[in-house]
C-alpha cells in the first residue's frame, strides 16, 4: 500500500506557501487529546521533562507542556508559525542565530521554557540543543516524504536521551483514495523504522473520520498513538 504514495513529494517550499497562504488545516486550535490521555505515561513520574516536537507548527500543545513546567525545544521550517506561535500565546521572545546551523534562527519565550529552531528539521541534531526526554510526533513522521522516513527516524532516534519516552502519532487510511499528506504510516512501517532500536506499545487508537477528511474522498480514518523507548544496549 505505501507505493501508492511512493510519487507525492511535499517540499520545504510548498509547506511555507501553507503558512503564508494560511492554509493549515493541520493545525488544531486546542491541546490534542491523545496527548492529554497519554500524558502520564510519557512523563512518567518525571517533574520536569524536555521535550522536543518535530515539524512544531503553532502547536499550543507546547504552550500547555511549559505551562506544565515542563521545556519543550521545537523545530519549523515557516518563521511565519513560529512566530504566530509566540504573538497567539502573548508571549514576548528573543530571536538569535543558531550558529551550528548556518541559515537557522532560534526564538525563545522570556524564561526560555519554549525554544523554537527555523530551519529544516534535518539540519538539526544533537549537537544543536542536546537529548530529549520525551518527544510528542503528531504531524510531523506523516508529513514526511516516504523516501525521507529512514533518515528522519534515525534523527528521531539520535535525539531520544536513554529514557526518552517517544509519543508518536500515525493515521491509517486508504492510500488509494487520498495521496496525501498527512500520509497513510501502517503499524508495519512503524516497526520498520524503528523496531531495531525501539521497544513500541500501542496506547491509543480511534477513529478520526471528520467531514475534512471525508472531503479527501476517505471512508475510514485511525488514529493511532504509539509509545517507543529506546531499547537497552546488549
Amino acid at each position: 500500500m505505501l507505493e501508492q504514495q511512493a510519487d507525492r513529494v511535499m517540499e520545504l517550499s510548498e509547506w511555507s506557501q501553507r503558512w503564508q497562504e494560511n492554509k493549515i488545516g493541520f493545525h488544531q486550535p486546542e491541546v490534542h487529546s491523545m496527548l492529554q490521555t497519554n500524558y502520564e505515561a510519557v512523563v512518567n513520574g518525571r517533574s520536569v521533562v524536555r521535550w522536543f516536537f518535530p515539524l512544531c507548527g503553532k502547536s499550543v500543545d507546547m504552550k500547555w507542556l511549559a505551562d506544565l513546567g515542563h521545556s519543550v525545544v521545537g523545530v519549523e521550517i515557516s518563521e511565519t508559525a513560529i512566530r504566530q506561535f509566540f504573538q497567539e500565546n502573548n508571549m514576548t521572545f528573543s530571536e538569535e542565530d543558531v550558529p551550528a546551523v548556518p541559515g537557522a534562527k532560534v526564538f525563545q519565550n522570556s524564561d526560555r521554557s519554549v525554544s523554537l529552531y527555523q530551519c529544516d528539521l534535518f539540519s538539526f541534531s544533537s549537537a544543536v540543543a542536546g537529548r530529549f526526554g520525551a518527544i510528542w510526533d503528531r504531524g510531523s513522521l506523516v508529513a514526511i516524504n516516504a523516501q525521507d522516513r529512514d533518515r528522519y527516524a534515525a534523527l528521531i532516534v539520535s535525539l531520544m536521551a536513554p529514557d526518552c519516552r517517544y509519543l508518536l502519532d500515525t493515521l491509517l487510511y486508504n492510500p488509494e483514495r487520498y495521496k496525501g499528506p498527512p500520509f497513510y504510516v501502517p503499524e508495519e512501517q512503524v516497526q520498520s523504522l524503528f523496531g531495531s532500536r525501539c521497544d513500541m506499545k500501542l496506547l491509543q487508537s480511534v477513529d478520526a473520520l471528520t467531514d475534512r477528511q471525508r472531503a479527501w474522498g476517505l471512508e475510514a480514518l485511525t488514529e493511532n498513538v504509539h509509545l517507543l523507548t529506546l531499547r537497552a544496549a546488549n
